[in-house]
């Protein structure tokens, strides 16, 4: 199981050297790969009266190909989008985005996707967020397409593309798409199209009937079911033998790979961030991962 860290975007702030310091300290005590979230924009609550959504227009979020090509200098950390809210893009530009990285990175990107739930940032990138679903099955084809062919002709419901193609074209060919999912169409999507998915359940029987649709899914369409990765997640509470045991049951849920999540916890600066992962790191030894 490999194991790596959530970027800590909303608290980690606006200096460039805040940044570099915790993916490099998180990368010298052995952690294998950074997971960066996706906001474009943020909701302003005085105009959006009632706001629930999760951050709003105070949340600090690093755009996530900017951040990776910045990184990717940097460290030798995989870098992981999870999510990167695709139908709210254009898609031959996230491919040709996606590709940089990957080609600046020495194919070290691993290319998390999703649907999103923020109708205000949808409409502010002119966006449909009423068929974000259908059209993040054909974004994903497309960009395969652009990440492994030289000339791509594609007429889809929302993309066309005539005799045109990627140069330079990605290290990976394709880069691995792994999926955000958190109901039973998005665990059948992930099933039919995804190189692996990010559950949003700890361990127990929700994740066991979500993985049994997976499954099934990638066996009907014709796949390997287990050739899918799983990532799960641990979140820092201050203590690393409760983290040691949740990691654990990760293991032995068949997770592939496992992010520490340090946000939420209180943490008011790199240091901390980073004095967390090291109590993580003594428990999970994540250089053995």
């Amino acid at each position: 199981m490999q194991i790596g860290v959530v970027f800590p975007q909303t608290e980690i702030g606006a200096d460039a050297g805040a940044v570099r310091a915790y993916a490099q300290g998180a990368e010298e005590l052995g952690f294998r790969h950074l997971m960066a979230y996706d906001h474009v924009v943020g909701a302003d609550p005085e105009v959006h009266r009632g706001w629930k959504g999760v951050y709003d227009i105070e949340s600090t979020f690093h755009e996530p190909m900017v951040l990776f090509g910045y990184l990717a200098a940097l460290t030798s950390l995989e870098l992981v989008s999870a999510i990167v809210i695709l139908p709210q893009r254009q898609t031959v530009l996230v491919a040709k985005q996606a590709a940089e990285v990957d080609l600046l990175s020495g194919g070290r990107l691993r290319l998390g996707v999703g649907l999103g739930w923020n109708q205000v940032e949808y409409e502010a990138l002119g966006q449909d967020f009423g068929t974000r679903g259908r059209r993040v099955e054909e974004q994903v084809e497309l960009m395969r397409r652009l990440w492994t062919e030289r000339s791509v002709t594609f007429e889809g419901t929302y993309d066309r593309v005539t005799g045109a193609g990627l140069a330079p074209l990605p290290v990976q060919r394709p880069i691995p798409v792994w999926f955000g999912a958190q109901s039973p169409p998005a665990y059948r999507r992930v099933g039919r199209l995804a190189d692996g998915w990010f559950p949003q359940m700890p361990p127990g029987p929700a994740l066991d009937e979500a993985r049994a649709t997976i499954e099934e899914a990638a066996a009907q369409a014709g796949r390997d079911p287990s050739a899918l990765g799983m990532e799960g997640r641990v979140s820092w509470t201050g203590d690393a033998e409760e983290a040691g045991d949740l990691a654990r049951r990760w293991w032995e849920a068949g997770a592939t790979h496992l992010a520490v999540n340090t946000m939420k916890a209180g943490l008011s600066s790199v240091d901390d961030h980073l004095g967390a992962l090291e109590a993580v790191a003594e428990t999970l030894e994540p250089r053995k991962g």
